[in-house]
């Protein structure tokens, strides 16, 4: 076979996943040729994705099950494996099944999958994992929402069913309602199973969201993304049967459990900083305006000056919580890696560096004077001891007034340097 026909042959095999053989039988000129793989390429509807890594024992089960669905449903598509690594042979495997393989060096479940989606061909993506645990004959649902025009179409293992033996009561009654739930709360995404491993999507809609994660929280990204741009959503009931293989799966329930709430509440800087702090400053301002007149009794307990301590201590901490919310919000829409906040745009608008210095200047002064007078009240006793539950109901908000004063001449300026590179998107968001 001459070079060219070999490099054609080779292209064949890469756009359609057959077997490779010699061009040379088609009497086609090969020009035509090469614009008949490249239309075939285009008109390609639905891509069924699988990442893989040593899954020998149940890949050709999955690509039977997914092309019998495409050959069933007249669907112009492909099964596409994407290759983690494997060592078992599952590469020979899948080619030997009719798959097309594309190998993906960086590590990770994640990795596998936006390596996966970047080499698909189809307008849709279904992506399932290759342990036989889903079964991709019955993708019908999936294609009949993404026909509709929705851009993420979530399977939801609770609503079609959960057979004995298929997840680990700890994933089942803690991990996955815990970690959906927080991600709906967070993000008020319509998704009640964030961590479904068959979904489909719209392939140009999913690669506009610039996916970065690479391991299992990958799951949690898309959802999260796709709900942060309004990508049209559906859940559809799917099955789930217990594993095919006979190894340990990838997954590591606490440090994948912990990774995809980490994620969740990176993504999140209003529920990691941001209600935290205003909660705790609220409830510092509350307890200290009711203690300074005096003691105070809550269920019988004397309530003082240690309480007054304390209560400056949720203040301090608490501002600093609402700072590194408009830190991690500014930073976070430079790097456009959330979208923007409309309310908190117009609120960092209107709040300049000399808005911040004043602010801050100000409570600075209140804490001076403060403490002036407290030195004022000391002197006038000749400087000599002093009644701590008098003196300190003086002293601690003048502290408290110095510290947060010094904190926000000090984050203006921060927060000035973060937004040089800040220009609001535009893009309004439900959350973060």
């Amino acid at each position: 076979m001459s070079r060219g026909l070999l490099s054609l042959s080779l292209l064949q095999h890469e756009l359609t996943g057959l077997p490779l053989f010699p061009l040379a039988f088609f009497s086609l000129k090969s020009k035509i040729i090469l614009k008949f793989y490249r239309v075939l390429a285009m008109t390609c509807e639905l891509t069924i994705l699988m990442p893989c890594l040593n899954e020998a024992e149940t890949l050709e089960t999955c690509i039977k099950m997914a092309q019998d669905f495409l050959g069933r449903s007249d669907i112009a598509g492909e099964v596409l494996v994407a290759d983690n690594g494997s060592t078992d042979g599952s590469q020979a495997i899948a080619t030997r099944s009719g798959a097309r393989v594309v190998a993906v060096r960086d590590k990770g479940y994640g990795a596998a999958l936006l390596g996966g989606i970047r080499a698909a061909h189809g307008k849709f993506v279904i992506m399932g994992d290759a342990d036989a645990s889903y079964d991709f004959s019955r993708l019908e649902l999936f294609v009949e929402k993404l026909r509709e025009g929705y851009e993420l179409v979530m399977g939801n293992r609770f609503k079609g069913g959960i057979a004995p033996g298929a997840m680990p009561p700890l994933h089942k009654y803690l991990g996955n309602p815990v970690l959906s739930g927080i991600g709906r709360l967070f993000f008020r995404s319509p998704c009640k199973d964030f961590h479904c491993g068959l979904r489909g999507f719209n392939r140009e809609a999913v690669m506009r969201l610039d996916l970065q994660t690479t391991g299992m929280e990958f799951a949690s990204e898309m959802v999260v993304k796709a709900t942060l741009h309004h990508l049209r959503i559906a859940e559809v009931p799917t099955t789930l049967s217990p594993d095919g293989r006979s190894r340990p799966p990838h997954l590591r329930s606490w440090r994948d459990g912990w990774r995809h709430l980490r994620f969740l509440l990176i993504y999140s800087p209003r529920w990691l900083f941001l209600y935290p702090g205003l909660w705790l400053t609220g409830l510092g301002f509350f307890l200290m305006a009711w203690l300074l007149p005096g003691t105070q009794f809550l269920f019988g307990a004397g309530l003082d000056i240690h309480t007054l301590a304390y209560a400056s201590g949720m203040i301090l901490v608490g501002l600093q919580m609402i700072l590194f919310a408009l830190f991690t919000y500014v930073h976070s829409n430079n790097l456009r890696l959330l979208p923007a906040h409309p309310l908190l745009d117009r609120l960092l608008r209107f709040t300049s560096l000399e808005v911040g210095i004043i602010a801050g200047i100000s409570l600075f002064a209140a804490g001076i004077a403060g403490s002036f007078y407290a030195a004022f009240l000391w002197q006038h006793a000749n400087f000599g001891p002093q009644a701590p539950q008098e003196l300190m109901r003086l002293v601690v908000p003048s502290v408290t007034a110095l510290t947060c004063g010094i904190q926000m001449v000090f984050a203006a300026f921060f927060l000035s340097v973060l937004r040089l590179g800040h220009r609001p998107s535009g893009v309004a968001s439900r959350d973060d």
